[in-house]
This record gives structure tokens, sequence and C-alpha cells, in this order.
């Protein structure tokens, strides 16, 4: 085709190719632009978000941490309804988190295997108020609290020492368990253990059982010399009634008594009448599950939740950091005194000669109430 009319269709055909590439040009950049982001839901309102830390602000140190407790340790049989299945589950966790060796977890395991009764009380009839986990949270809430001494060469023990003289933690001769044994926070005490027991327990962690002296000055945040504390020469129940007389009074959280600070408001078992393991629940807190329930020393549980062995020197050499052993001691108050006060339960009160024997009879008194705290000499 050739003239005026083939000449005009080539020039549309042109530009017909010309707007092609130019829509091609417009449709490639439209798809190389990333997809628009939906517009928000009315319906799902964005949670707020926390603020980024910032270097330039310290946090103030008289707001404490409100962090969630730690997870519990799980150690199931704890709670299984055979008591020797908790206690070697208790043996466990002892051996996990206060590093014992082999040695010491085969002379704790004896101990227990050799006793029908001793253990945090009998399965069956057993109440305990708390839970662990309640514990722990209790514990996390109350902040930063007294933790284990290094100078002690052992978790979850305080130095022992007398402010008011001078000494300090660094010049300490002796340490104190933190708790009522196994010794570990927000674990239930160990019951229905004879005086023996507490001596042959103590010595397999390389520690020993405490003076009473040495006890009550933990509770009262000043420990005083055994010249001072006992009136030896003279007959035990002289030596109660003189020590009686002339002691401080004072409590482990204060100088005015206040069962509610403490683990003291749990209940006796109803058919309880006479001490007897069908009975008698161990109706106990777990241990350091009132952080107000502490000494100026950093011990816990010196007043309430279980009352405790100790050893009664009635001559110098009788002293338990001299080697010795005395008689029987009992120390503290137990989980019931908000609505049954047995009896003192001052930091520095001796008590009477109740089911006295010596520390290492084989026949020494144990009950559902009754624990005891080990101390290690430095």
């Amino acid at each position: 085709m050739s003239g005026p009319r083939a000449s005009g269709l080539r020039v549309g055909l042109l530009a017909l190719t010309l707007v092609g590439v130019v829509l091609g040009i417009v449709w490639g950049v439209r798809r190389s632009k990333p997809p628009a982001p939906p517009a928000p839901t009315a319906a799902l309102p964005s949670a707020p978000r926390a603020p980024e830390p910032s270097a330039a602000v310290a946090p103030t140190a008289s707001v404490p941490s409100l962090a969630p407790p730690p997870p519990e340790v799980r150690f199931p049989d704890l709670d299984s309804s055979e008591l020797a299945a908790r206690n070697q589950a208790l043996l466990q966790r002892m051996q996990a988190e206060l590093a014992l060796d082999d040695a010491a977890l085969l002379r704790l395991r004896e101990v227990f295997e050799a006793s029908r009764w001793l253990g945090q009380g009998n399965p069956e009839v057993t109440e305990h108020p708390m839970t662990r986990a309640e514990c722990r949270e209790r514990r996390a809430q109350a902040g930063e609290l007294p933790s284990g001494d290094t100078r002690c060469k052992s978790p979850n023990m305080v130095p022992l020492y007398d402010p008011s003289a001078g000494e300090t933690a660094d010049n300490a001769k002796v340490c104190i368990d933190q708790y009522e044994f196994p010794n570990l926070p927000c674990e239930y005490p160990v019951v229905w253990v004879k005086a023996n027991q507490t001596v042959e327990l103590c010595r397999a962690m390389g520690k020993r059982i405490c003076d009473a002296h040495e006890w009550e000055g933990a509770c009262a945040g000043a420990l005083k010399t055994p010249e001072v504390d006992y009136p030896f020469g003279e007959r035990r129940m002289m030596m109660e009634y003189l020590h009686n007389q002339k002691r401080e009074l004072i409590w482990s959280y204060g100088k005015t008594k206040d069962h509610a600070k403490c683990a003291t408001m749990s209940h006796k078992s109803k058919r309880c009448d006479t001490i007897a393991w069908q009975l008698c629940g161990s109706n106990t807190y777990p241990t350091g599950a009132f952080p107000d329930c502490r000494s100026p020393l950093g011990a816990f549980d010196l007043n309430g939740n279980a009352a405790e062995h100790m050893n009664l020197p009635i001559r110098p050499e009788e002293l338990g950091s001299r080697g010795g052993l005395g008689e029987t001691e009992m120390k503290g108050s137990w989980f019931i005194f908000s609505t049954y006060e047995a009896h003192p339960d001052d930091c520095r009160w001796r008590a009477p000669m109740w089911h006295k024997s010596r520390m290492d009879d084989s026949n020494s008194h144990r009950n559902y109430h009754l624990s005891f705290r080990c101390c290690r000499d430095l």
C-alpha cells in the first residue's frame, strides 16, 4: 500500500505502540511498590507498649522489685502419700540445692531410713496451711531478703556475733542455719526427730547441733559468751532460774510480742489430744514464709512454725563449740501460738526440764511440732 493512506496507517500503528509501552512502564512501577498496610480494626485495640529502657535514668533504690517468684524446683514425690517417698525426694532436693556430696547424702539417708516417723509429718493427717509456691510468691513480693553469708562456707547460713561489743560478721566464730532443717527456704521443716538424730544429721552435713545460747543470740541479734549465758556449777533447775530472772525480753522480730508476724496461725489436729503419730498432723508452714519473722542477724522462724531441739551444756566441756554434748533443750514456739500460747517464746527464755535426756540418748524426745537447726564453727 502506498500514498497518503498508507502513511496514515503507519503513523497510527506507531502511536498505538508508544501507548502500549507507556502503559507497560506504568503497570510495572505500580507492581514494584509494596502493598499498603491494612487499616487497623477498631474492635482489636493494640496493647500498650512497655517504655524503652533508658541508660540515663537509674532505677529508684527505694522501690522494691516485684518480679515474679522463681519457678519452683519440681520433685513430685515431695507430696507423695508415702513418707519414704517424700523423704527420698527431700534428700534429692537437699543435695541439689545445698551442694551435698555423695558421702553426706548417704549418711543423711541412713538416719532417715532408720526411723519410721522422721520427716515432714504424717502424710495421712498433716494439713499444711500454705503451699511452697505461695511461700515463694510471698518472699518475692517482700523484696530483698537476707541471704546466706559466704563466710559460713555453707549455703543458707549466717554468722553470729555481738554488735554491742563491737563485733562484726568478719570476726564471727560460728554460723547458724537461716531456716529450720532441712535449711531450704519454702520447704516444710523436718519433725518427729529425736535429739540424738539431730546430732547425727548435723554431723552428716559437716555441722553440729547448736548450743542454747547460740540459738538465743541468733534470735536476739547479739551472741553473748558462754560465761555470761550459763551459770555453770549450778544444778540445771537453778541454772534455768538464774538465767530467766535476768534475761532481756526480746523476740526475733522486735521488742514487742506479735505472734501474727510469724508462722503461728495454723491449727492443731482435732484428734491430737495426746502426742501420737496417727493423731497429730505437723501442720507447719514452709520455712521463711513470713519475711518479717526474722532476726537482726538474718535467721527466719526462730519464733513460730516449729519448736527446735538445742544442746544445753551443764558444764563448760559440754559446749558444742568445744566438741561436747549436754542435755536436751527446747527453743522457740510453734504453729498454733496465735490461738494458744503454750509457754513463753521470747528469744532468751530457757525452757524447764521437759522430756529431759542427754542429747545423744537414743530414747530422747520427739514431737509433731519439734524440729531443729544446725550451727557451724568457723
